[in-house]
């Protein structure tokens, strides 16, 4: 596993921060411990979960139980018992065309793409290429290493095959040439080798087969053909009966040869397993190329025959077959994707026994498949890898450590009754290698979201990863039957139930969902089924609507009346937005309007029938935004929840809402603009050239006027405006464009793709300007001068529960408040007031009032947080889970455990007691609170933007963790903003990794590495040095099984298997030295620092063994002790004796 060197940074000194100009309170701040250090902070890959992306080859290892996966760009997968995986890398990144185990010996051999082929030691938890081999002058197309050799063959595009010795990776000089393989008559070259292996009872004879349908069986002793084989197809792959005596081959015409080796005028028999047969006893018609053949025999019953394709030309569209002929049964298997490769599992690794075949492992494009050969029917197995990540396409992913100990329990029981039935009832046939002995306790979930409305909740404890849960959000919707029915969902053609964010409270195990068809779903964990009932809907009307006035004070509390509005007159200026806080069982509000234009309709239909739902995850409330006089709602940017305020807030372009799950009504619905308040620094006028709504692309125009138009876009306290565009044109033909686009690709990969491309491009053009320093506001997310951020609105985009003051008078006290983040760096305070008493709760409003802006940053808010006095994180408070669905009494026994964390402490004598954690995309600040003074700051990049941010707890104190786009990964301390960790570590390539990209506490992170894999990744000192006791390990000793018994005729007539010498064929002295310029050899990096690694591998087993030592040292002591006096005793007794002896020797017998 590769570390990442750090470039330390010592503490104290910050490379871009500019925290002067303190405040008296910031000088008393100054003295805050602060525990963290760089020393804390390490980074480095830990394991990779999910499927091979892009398969290419497959190998495995029958004595060690051990799969290996090789892909397209290089990839090595090594898989064990459930829990027990491994990646490595080829560095050149070339596809692996074929693998080969060194079976029993913790060695593999992979050949690649781009002709060179690599040792690799499995002994090691971490495997290493030991050896290397270049070929130069020709193509690899097909390696064989027979059991318990250490030669292996390489066949060649030229058709030649070379042997290579596994142990120095040296060629020999022994080398089968294609011109002497065929036959002297035959004027055409015979095509690439694609098959090689040698007699299972004669290692002496090499069976080669070529492209161009020529079989021949070479003698490696007499270098000369023994027989050649010849049939009109090409042959695509070839296998032997165990006996030696015949062999099967698979053509591109769909047929299967039985061939005698001692008959080669003709095969002995040919099939056509998927042909239809003639009547007049013509040849069957051709069928589609069988590409693969496995001829597995058994001792007490009919051979298994194994094939991949063959099927008849007229099954057009049929999904991809695995054939399996047994006796005179022939079974066709769909699989769901097409077939990489398969191979069959027997109970022997010696060729020349009876196989006994009791599985197929079959490699498939999207799956791996195990298939049991010994039931009725051919069940397959239940995977115990997390190969299911990309089941449906990952939208949103997040990461929980230290979670709550009885919730994986709780999920792993409500998700056990949503598994499969008809497994195979044997265990797992790939239960190679053992567990880490890892240190780390703590619990840890991951939870993904998919583009077909699934969630799906993942154990990922101790570096293992298993799913627990699934959760389908789309049965809260109808299924369209037909294409009139999909009008409604035409803003997202593809995928209109894809989750776009989720927020989830461990603690009370309340779960938000956010779609990208503008819907918003509430969730409630129960263990025990919900009668059916319909489901309860709640439509929010949330448009943005542009004027040339100010905008109104948004002062006051904001009440479920107020909130639903009637839309004024357009003489008087449109609200910003209104809702309908009436919650209703499955019906749509309204119709289209008078003039045609869709109008309160929601995206999705919400299912009109009564909805059963089981045990796990119960719907509480949809919230849907409704199309406004013919455009679509905007996509939800932000989500949050809150348990012990019982409340929903979201967001998006073109504001925000706040709804009561509790009380199902909609408490706040304001614009952007109207979060600021009339008198507001920070204020920011949009206008528009005329009063009609805007088209879906949801851009603000800014052209009234040359002089308006500079002094709107000008920032409060900055010399700088942000240029505002007027061509009409060019806007209406990109909002085309747009539109055109987004019926190609999903609402969420659109969205994401525009942002990005934003962000780049003014990374690259925009040159930050120096002299306005603190005081300049960028416009845009991104600072962007391109005429798509100069149109576009400022969006709600990050929102924080927390009880914190919500003034700035030194006598407050703190009470609950939401944190509301912007895209254009503005932070705003709403106040909450809750009804005094659980009992008023259900019946009395809860208020909602502006406090007005707290601070302002560079670039689009990603987190905020609150922390005390002393620099610890202040939780948001929660409610504890109790189960709706249980009785009476075991609620009222659940309620009454029901508490807040304690509320911070009041401000007293006018000190700030709490400090206000703020990250943008550009920066990072601190602000005291509830002076709402700034204490630090510190610019964490200016040609970048920051992708991800979040504050993450770490040994036990908290800092900000941050992933930039230029592939920089960050952590800044806690409140002093001083940079611990610095790793340029992996550009974004991929908007995958963009919107997967999350961290976790105690220095864990995870992103989606391709389209089917998980990466995680852990940047914590204490992690990476306990690395190696926490992975699993690969190879285990285990003895190989004893060879078959000849028998006593056969040892008796010479029947039995021939071995061969190959030493004295291929060693130096036999065959020579080979050609130099024909392969290069590569010494690996694993020589030296593979048997450190491994030897650091046992680190753990000799610390334990030392203990042991230790503890038998005094008993050691006290036996030595004892072995001296026992010597001197027996020292004694053999003087003594020999005196007796002296006396007595002389004398008769007589005499004594």
């Amino acid at each position: 596993m590769k570390k990442f060197n750090i470039r330390k940074v010592l503490d104290g000194l910050t490379s871009s921060s500019s925290s002067a100009a303190h405040t008296g309170a910031a000088k008393e701040n100054d003295a805050v411990p602060e525990s963290l250090q760089s020393e804390h902070f390490q980074l480095c890959k830990t394991v990779r979960h999910g499927f091979p992306h892009q398969p290419s080859s497959m190998a495995f290892d029958p004595v060690q139980k051990i799969l290996a996966v090789g892909t397209l760009n290089g990839a090595l997968r090594l898989f064990g018992r459930a829990g027990v995986e491994c990646y490595c890398q080829h560095e050149s990144g070339a596809g692996v065309i074929q693998l080969q185990f060194l079976i029993n010996e913790g060695a593999l051999v992979s050949a690649l793409a781009d002709d060179s082929i690599h040792l690799w030691n499995l002994r090691q938890k971490i495997p290493a290429i030991l050896h290397s081999l270049k070929f130069n002058r020709e193509r690899i197309t097909y390696c064989h290493l027979p059991f318990q050799s250490k030669w292996l063959y390489i066949g060649t595009e030229r058709g030649n095959i070379h042997i290579v010795n596994v142990e120095s990776f040296t060629l020999s000089g022994y080398v089968i040439m294609w011109n002497k393989a065929i036959e002297l008559s035959t004027k055409t070259h015979p095509g690439p080798v694609v098959h090689i292996s040698d007699n299972p009872m004669d290692e002496g004879k090499l069976l080669i087969g070529y492209e161009c349908g020529v079989v021949v069986l070479w003698d490696l002793k007499s270098k000369k053909a023994d027989y050649r084989y010849n049939y009109d197809e090409a042959i695509h792959s070839v296998d032997w009966h165990h006996e030696g005596k015949q062999f099967v081959c698979s053509h591109s015409d769909g047929t299967l040869t039985t061939w005698n080796i001692r008959t080669p005028a003709k095969p002995t028999q040919i099939i056509t397993p998927h042909g239809k047969q003639p009547k007049d006893g013509k040849k069957p018609e051709p069928c589609k190329p069988i590409l693969k053949v496995e001829y597995k025999t058994t001792r007490a019953g009919d051979p298994f025959m194994v094939l991949s394709g063959g099927l008849s030309y007229d099954t057009v569209g049929r999904r991809a077959c695995l054939t399996v002929m047994h006796g005179k049964s022939t079974a066709v298997l769909e699989m769901d994707f097409p077939i990489v490769d398969f191979l069959t599992l027997c109970e022997t690794p010696y060729p020349n026994d009876f196989q006994e075949p009791y599985a197929v492992v079959v490699l498939l494009e999207r799956d791996l498949v195990v298939i049991d050969l010994g039931q009725i029917g051919y069940p397959i197995f239940e995977n115990p890898y997390p190969l299911s990540i990309h089941e449906s396409p990952v939208t949103c992913c997040e990461y929980f450590a230290d979670c709550p100990a009885e919730l994986i329990p709780a999920l792993y029981s409500v998700g056990s009754r949503q598994k499969r039935q008809g497994y195979s009832k044997k265990d797992w046939p790939i239960n190679g290698g053992n567990w880490g002995q890892g240190t780390q306790s703590y619990p840890e979930i991951v939870i993904t979201g998919h583009a077909d409305g699934t969630i799906k909740f993942w154990d990922a404890s101790a570096l293992m990863l298993q799913v627990l849960y699934k959760l389908k959000t789309a049965k809260v919707f109808e299924k369209a039957r037909g294409k009139e029915e999909k009008a409604n969902t035409d803003i997202v053609d593809e995928d209109p139930f894809a989750i776009q964010t989720l927020c989830w409270c461990p603690e009370s195990r309340m779960l938000c969902v956010a779609g990208v068809s503008a819907h918003v779903i509430v969730y409630r964990f129960s263990k025990q089924e919900a009668a059916a009932a319909n489901v309860q809907l709640l439509e929010v009307r949330m448009q943005c609507e542009l004027s040339d006035t100010d905008s109104p004070d948004t002062g006051g509390e904001q009440t479920p009346t107020q909130a639903s509005s009637v839309p004024p007159s357009p003489q008087e200026g449109d609200a910003p937005a209104t809702a309908s806080s009436q919650p209703s069982a499955g019906g749509n509000g309204s119709n289209p309007s008078s003039d045609g234009q869709r109008d309160n309709m929601p995206c999705l239909q919400v299912r009109s029938s009564p909805l059963k739902q089981s045990p796990g995850y119960q719907v509480e409330l949809v919230v849907q935004l409704v199309w406004v006089g013919g455009e679509p709602p905007q996509p939800i940017t932000s989500l949050a929840i809150n348990s012990s305020y019982g409340l929903v807030v979201f967001g998006n372009s073109n504001g925000m809402a706040v709804v009561d799950y509790l009380q199902q009504t909609l408490l706040l619905n304001l614009g952007t603009s109207e979060l600021y308040g009339a008198s507001e620094p920070y204020q920011r006028q949009p206008c528009s050239p005329r009063k009609a709504r805007q088209p879906s692309g949801a851009l603000c125009d800014s052209s009234d006027g040359p002089n308006a138009a500079e002094e709107r876009c000008k920032s409060p306290n900055s010399g700088s405006t942000s240029p505002c565009n007027s061509d009409d044109e060019r806007k209406a033909k990109f909002i085309k464009k747009v539109k055109y686009k987004s019926r190609r690709f999903s609402k969420t990969v659109a969205n994401d793709f525009a942002r990005m491309s934003r962000k780049i491009s003014s990374s690259n053009e925009h040159k930050p300007n120096t002299d306005s320093k603190d005081n300049s506001f960028s416009r845009s997310r991104s600072s962007s001068v391109t005429s798509i951020d100069r149109e576009s609105r400022e969006a709600v985009c990050a929102f924080c529960f927390c009880e914190t003051f919500p003034r700035k008078s030194a006598d407050g006290v703190p009470g609950p408040c939401v944190l509301v983040g912007t895209s254009q760096g503005s932070v705003m305070l709403l106040a909450i007031s809750l009804p005094p008493g659980d009992d008023q709760r259900l019946i009395q409003p809860v208020g909602i009032s502006s406090c007005g802006t707290v601070a302002r940053l560079k670039g689009g808010i990603l987190t905020m947080a609150l922390l005390d006095a002393a620099g610890a994180a202040l939780p948001a408070s929660y409610e504890p889970w109790y189960d709706p669905n249980a009785s009476d009494e075991e609620k009222e026994k659940e309620r009454s455990r029901w508490r807040r964390p304690a509320s911070p402490p009041s401000s007293q004598e006018g000190h700030d007691s709490q400090f206000a954690v703020l990250c943008s995309e550009k920066q990072a600040k601190v602000v005291a609170v509830p002076s709402q003074t700034r204490v630090h700051k510190h610019n964490i990049t200016e040609s970048s933007f920051v992708l991800r941010a979040d504050v993450v707890q770490m040994a036990g104190a908290n800092c900000i963790a941050c992933f930039c786009a230029n592939g920089h990964i960050m952590t800044l301390s806690l409140p002093s903003l001083r940079p611990l960790l610095d790793v340029n570590y992996l550009p974004l390539t991929d908007m995958r990794i963009a919107r997967t990209f999350c961290f976790s506490s105690l220095g864990q992170a995870l992103y989606l590495t391709s389209p089917t894999e998980v990466q995680r990744i852990t940047y914590s000192q204490e992690t990476c040095d306990n690395l190696q006791e926490m992975l699993s390990e690969l190879f285990t000793p285990v003895e190989t099984p004893e060879a078959p018994n000849r028998g006593f005729f056969k040892g008796l007539f010479g029947g039995g298997a021939q071995s061969l010498d190959r030493e004295d064929l291929f060693g130096e002295t036999a065959s020579g030295k080979a050609s130099r310029s024909l392969a290069q050899h590569i010494p690996g990096p694993g020589n030296m620092e593979g048997m450190k690694g491994a030897a650091s591998g046992v680190v753990g087993d000799l610390a334990r063994a030392r203990v042991a030592l230790d503890e038998r040292g005094q008993k050691l002591g006290e036996l030595e002790e004892r072995t001296a006096a026992m010597m001197s005793s027996a020292e004694s007794f053999s003087k003594h004796a020999h005196d007796m002896m002296q006396k007595y020797k002389d004398k008769k017998w007589y005499q004594l």
